[in-house]
């Protein structure tokens, strides 16, 4: 019996991949959106959880916009939450808090890890990889920064001559996931064009050092969500066929060891490698 759709009418639209991962969009058409409660998809994440625990689906990733939201995961410090009352949901991924919302591209990629020793590690440098070829795509040179989840643009020095002022490391995308019986939960959010300031309420991912920023913040325009979605989809394939593959460089400098976001190095030398830098 296949998972009932989400209540966002008429916007349920699902294609399933070469590896038989189904996509499903939901709510995003080129021209407008649909956004989707937290807490809807948080339940269809868990219906289709137990499914492919139980072998009757192959894998399913949800690509959405969420109406704006917190969410805080379990080592979220008290001191990075919003200090005006905003309200804040718990989740059960890892990692810190975060906000969803308009303008953001979110996917949840539900699907089970592989017998031959990959783990939770290296499936998220491969989120980030499909992240940062996707930006690639869009002119936006992205990648790592050691000891730090999720995908980054380097700090610039600036141009005082020029007008351009420097920038910190900033934050494109931030992931965050939960494995329950080899099988994942939870995701990516990708900031696309969308309100920035909700980010003034608290510490993004728990990182006082560094900013966070946006395609169209980056570029000065962005494709649809939609668009966006068809661009990440390939990569996101690529990376879950379990398959070696070329790591992008890393874009930041080496920071102080943090166990709530810290990621293993790669190797000095590049080459092939299964995502877990060593």
């Amino acid at each position: 019996m296949p998972v009932s759709p989400i209540n966002v009418p008429g916007a349920d639209v699902s294609v399933v991949s070469p590896l038989g991962i189904t996509y499903r969009t939901l709510g995003l058409w080129p021209d407008r959106t649909e956004k989707t409660d937290y807490d809807q998809a948080w339940e269809l994440q868990r219906r289709i959880h137990a499914r492919v625990v139980d072998g009757s689906d192959r894998g399913t990733v949800l690509l959405l916009e969420h109406n704006p939201v917190y969410t805080a995961g379990k080592r979220t410090d008290p001191a990075d939450r919003p200090v005006d009352g905003t309200p804040v949901i718990d989740v059960d991924r890892g990692g810190d808090i975060t906000y969803h919302g308009p303008g953001q591209l979110v996917g949840y990629p539900i699907v089970k890890l592989p017998a031959n020793g990959i783990g939770v590690v290296d499936f998220v440098r491969r989120l980030e990889e499909a992240l940062i070829r996707t930006l690639a795509e869009l002119g936006i040179t992205a990648g790592r920064v050691p000891h730090r989840t999720g995908v980054w643009l380097g700090a610039t020095a600036g141009d005082p001559a020029r007008g351009i002022v420097p920038q910190p490391e900033r934050k494109i995308a931030a992931i965050g996931i939960r494995v329950s019986r080899k099988t994942t939960m939870h995701g990516f959010a990708l900031n696309a064009d969308m309100d920035m300031s909700w980010y003034d309420r608290i510490i993004p991912c728990g990182i006082r050092d560094a900013g966070v920023t946006s395609i169209a913040r980056e570029l000065g325009s962005c494709p649809s969500l939609a668009e966006l979605a068809a661009m990440v989809r390939p990569h996101l394939d690529e990376m879950l066929a379990y398959q070696p593959y070329e790591a992008s460089p890393d874009v930041g400098e080496e920071h102080e060891y943090n166990p709530q976001t810290a990621h293993v190095r790669r190797p000095a030398t590049p080459g092939v490698t299964y995502g877990l830098t060593v």
